[in-house]
């Protein structure tokens, strides 16, 4: 009887993680004594995939507001400073901002409009319709803004960005000026002095900034917090700031370092454990896109920051419904199924061979896919799920 089953995706409760705590060793316990538990077999190919919050906590890649504001005044030595597309979070870019705002005494904000870099709305597309503004040509002051759309609320926080925004940078005793356009050098006629705020389109925006004027000094959130502060803070040498969030009044969790260390140390202790030979990944951000709200999920600088080999690549998949309204159209029951199974592994065997059959099936890196997976099942919330585990995602019709 051909087995029935396909992917099974399986969050596994964890003990609260701590700074210090040995996570491979937690992260193997807690599989081990779920596999028990549930009575599932650990095989190879399985996934585990763990999130970047919870190797931060263990790294203890934890840093003050104020070891931000020390480093961005020691690359910054302007009194104002310019922060060009921010996106509109409380809990990514508002704890930033109040370090931007510790270290400086006046901070010019370039919003882009009508949303942010991962689709968050400052307004709707239908009142910027309804203005007759061109986004792509007009700058708004913040008073021009007002005037134009009111005081907007973010449809789903319910909170107005803009004026909250204004009071993060005020309440820390600086003044803030707001604009908004999308041509990113139109911050150079504030100030020379401009960090460049998104994660996935910097290094272009940088470049086209300097472009503009090469006497300004232009850096992005990457570049604050890439190297250990003098007093023995948390940093991150590739991301600096890019995937930090607020971890308490004061303090920014940073994306997790040496990731891929840690995915190949777990992959180890669990072959040795166990004997199979499992795929690790860390995961953040799951890379998708709410049909409702427009936002885009992926703020973290990537979906994973480390995994072992057999995550690498695209998925090699063929579209069956295809084959079936095609190719095999002629055929039913038990004889379309055994052609099917055949035709797989022979392009299984032929990863190079290219066909209308695998037209359709998703363009994207396994990492992305498999971490999307994970974070949606975990969820950001009170599941108490960080490690998800994931058996039969490399299967197909003819296994």
């Amino acid at each position: 009887m051909s087995r029935l089953l396909g992917t099974v995706v399986r969050g596994l409760r964890a003990p609260i993680i701590k700074e210090g705590d040995d996570l491979a060793q937690i992260v193997k316990a807690t599989l081990v004594q779920a596999a028990d538990q549930e009575g599932f077999k650990i095989q190879d190919k399985d996934i585990i995939a763990v999130t970047e919050s919870i190797l931060a906590r263990a790294q203890g890649n934890f840093v003050s507001l104020d070891a931000v504001a020390e480093d961005l005044n020691k690359k910054f030595t302007s009194d104002t400073i310019g922060i060009v597309f921010p996106i509109t979070s409380r809990n990514r870019f508002y704890p930033i901002l109040q370090a931007i705002a510790r270290a400086k005494s006046k901070v010019v904000i370039q919003f882009a409009y009508p949303r942010d870099e991962v689709g968050n709305a400052l307004i709707s597309d239908q009142a910027l319709e309804e203005a007759d503004i061109n986004p792509w040509s007009t700058t708004l002051t913040e008073e021009e803004f007002v005037q134009t759309f009111g005081q907007p609320k973010h449809p789903f926080t319910g909170q107005n960005y803009v004026a909250l925004y204004k009071e993060c940078v005020e309440g820390e005793g600086a003044e803030c000026e707001i604009i908004f356009s999308n041509r990113v050098e139109t911050i150079l006629d504030y100030s020379q002095d401009v960090l460049v705020c998104t994660t996935h389109s910097r290094d272009r925006l940088k470049r086209e900034l300097k472009k503009a004027d090469d006497q300004a000094v232009v850096l992005s959130l990457d570049n604050i917090l890439n190297q250990a502060p003098s007093q023995g803070e948390g940093y991150n040498e590739e991301f600096g700031l890019l995937g930090a969030n607020l971890s308490g009044e004061n303090t920014l969790k940073l994306f997790p370092r040496d990731a891929m260390t840690f995915v190949c140390e777990l992959q180890a202790q669990i072959a040795e454990e166990t004997g199979a030979t499992i795929e690790v990944m860390v995961y953040g951000d799951g890379a998708f896109k709410d049909p409702v709200g427009h936002i885009w999920e992926l703020a973290d600088p990537v979906v994973s920051p480390g995994y072992t080999d057999g995550l690498a690549g695209t998925p090699h998949e063929m579209k069956l419904k295809y084959l079936a309204d095609n190719q095999f159209s002629d055929l039913s029951g038990q004889a379309l199924e055994d052609a099917m199974r055949d035709h797989i592994k022979k392009h299984e065997e032929n990863e190079g061979d290219t066909h209308h059959s695998s037209v359709g099936t998703t363009p994207r890196q396994i990492t992305d896919l498999v971490g999307s997976l994970a974070d949606l099942t975990s969820g950001s919330g009170d599941k108490g799920t960080p490690f998800i585990y994931i058996q039969g995602y490399f299967d197909n019709y003819s296994d």
